[in-house]
């Protein structure tokens, strides 16, 4: 099989993964070679080419419900954004770039002066949380405080996931990919989003 083929075939192949089981893209990516039968050495797929896959399998399997879910996942990021507002919270991830279904979680980064002050804020409105490494967006190890948030619309729980940057990360993190799209917002761009796609 010829490598662009290859490629092709582990991101169809992890786009089902991602949709169908809430994996994340690198884990996805992994399965999928296994699945596949493929050498553990084989090239990956980027992620501009499995975020195409799942758009496409979305679009193919899931057109009915996923619109629904986006939104009822981007009202609860909207919820822990407010309440997390002193810490300059902005989504990212699936929830973001509108690729989520009831399976994923909700990332929202925040950009603090003192780390130590967003799980202050979670102690004093009693929040149950876990603190949890995730991979930052340099591929750098972050903190993360963990939620499981009862989504009614869903009927199900919801992982909410406030990873907590140091203030200087922002600037940086505000600046476009290679395709000119945003990697994040905050809630009025959100909101801003969310109403875009009401009036298609």
């Amino acid at each position: 099989m010829h490598a662009s083929s290859i490629a092709y075939e582990i991101a169809q192949t992890a786009a089902r993964l991602v949709v169908e089981e809430g994996l994340e893209w690198g884990p996805a990516k992994r399965r999928a070679v296994r699945q596949l039968g493929l050498p553990q050495r084989t090239a990956l797929p980027d992620n501009d080419a499995l975020e195409a896959a799942v758009r496409e399998y979305i679009a193919l399997f899931c057109a009915d419900t996923q619109p629904q879910e986006l939104r009822a996942l981007r009202e609860l990021a909207l919820v822990w954004m407010e309440r997390m507002q002193a810490f300059r919270p902005y989504l990212s991830g699936a929830v973001w770039r509108g690729t989520a279904t009831r399976l994923s979680d909700v990332y929202i980064q925040m950009f603090c002066d003192d780390p130590k002050s967003a799980e202050i804020a979670l102690i004093d409105h009693n929040v149950q949380y876990d603190v949890t490494e995730v991979t930052g967006f340099h591929g750098e190890a972050v903190d993360a405080l963990s939620i499981s948030h009862f989504c009614k619309p869903l009927n199900e729980a919801i992982g909410v996931h406030l990873m907590v940057y140091d203030f200087d990360d922002l600037r940086g993190a505000l600046k476009p990919d290679a395709q000119g799209r945003t990697q994040r917002g905050d809630a009025a761009a959100l909101r801003a989003l969310m109403d875009t796609e009401e009036a298609e």
